[in-house]
């Protein structure tokens, strides 16, 4: 029997945000980029042979239209802004398969491919590269979420064990206790504990009694609670709609695609100019060794 395929999706924006901002970056025009394309190499040098990497070509998306305060990039570093195009130049042209998302985003992109991925009956394993909790709800089955900073796994059972929901209640969990990194507040008074408790019990929206007598839960403030979901239901929902991955977002359609064989023919000149020449000796180096 062939041995089964791991596919690894990488979050291009997450990474360039983590290295622009890592201590040691002493280059802000440039520096995020060369981190980038270091840690998708080190993936290969530690193994990985399928790649796939999701980026937010623009930050803005279709939620925007539908929440005001959503996240638009309003805040972003113009330098950290500038090398969005440059990191997809970069990846590409390193041999990489990147996915410069516009009308929806990154995560919407890596849902969409661990849903691709898992389907092929030679993959054993999809790997979703980021530490963002709207992913949680694609783990399960084949599919898992990695923290590569702390080299921490979530499966199905330390999605149960951090957010006390499982992967399928996430959009639900996030809608009530809000997001702030994405800019929608969730709804007053339900905090953490409280809807994980009745999240737990329910699973979805729809299916918490209106009535907190009906409970068959015991919640603190569980009244106010219930009148709380009651009265701002629409807006539940709508922020329910806003952390629903989208699983018809454009990427590659088999996992042939992400496979890696070497870099392009540009990216030795890539690598001099984004001040890594010796990004493209590693990535010969991979090559050869493949």
């Amino acid at each position: 029997m062939a041995e089964k395929t791991d596919v690894y999706l990488v979050d291009g924006t997450y990474e360039l945000f983590r290295y622009h901002y890592a201590p040691n970056n002493k280059d802000t025009n440039l520096g995020a980029t060369r981190g980038v394309v270091g840690t998708c190499l080190q993936l290969l040098e530690e193994g990985a042979t399928h790649v796939g990497i999701a980026t937010d070509h623009v930050i803005e998306s279709f939620r925007n239209d539908l929440w005001p305060t959503y996240k638009d990039g309003s805040g972003v570093d113009p330098a950290l802004k500038a090398q969005f195009p440059l990191v997809e130049e970069a990846l590409a042209a390193a041999g990489f398969t990147v996915w410069p998302l516009v009308e929806v985003e990154a995560d919407d992109g890596l849902a969409a491919a661990a849903r691709m991925a898992e389907q092929d009956e030679r993959v054993g394993r999809v790997i979703i590269c980021t530490v963002d909790k709207d992913l949680a709800q694609c783990v399960g089955g084949k599919v898992v979420q990695w923290d590569r900073r702390r080299d921490i796994t979530f499966d199905d059972a330390a999605v149960w064990a951090k957010f006390g929901v499982g992967p399928a209640s996430i959009p639900d969990y996030l809608a009530l206790v809000g997001d702030t990194a994405d800019g929608f507040p969730g709804l007053p008074g339900w905090g953490a504990k409280a809807t994980a408790t009745v999240l737990a019990e329910y699973g979805r929206l729809e299916n918490i009694p209106a009535d907190a007598a009906d409970w068959t839960v015991t919640v603190r403030g569980a009244a106010k609670l219930a009148a709380t979901l009651q009265a701002n239901f629409a807006d539940a929902l709508l922020f329910r709609r806003i952390a629903t991955v989208e699983l018809d977002s454009p990427v590659s359609q088999s996992i042939d695609e992400l496979e890696w064989s070497g870099p392009t023919g540009e990216f030795a000149a890539m690598a001099d100019r984004i001040g890594g020449p010796q990004l493209y000796a590693r990535a010969a180096k991979i090559a050869a060794a493949g």
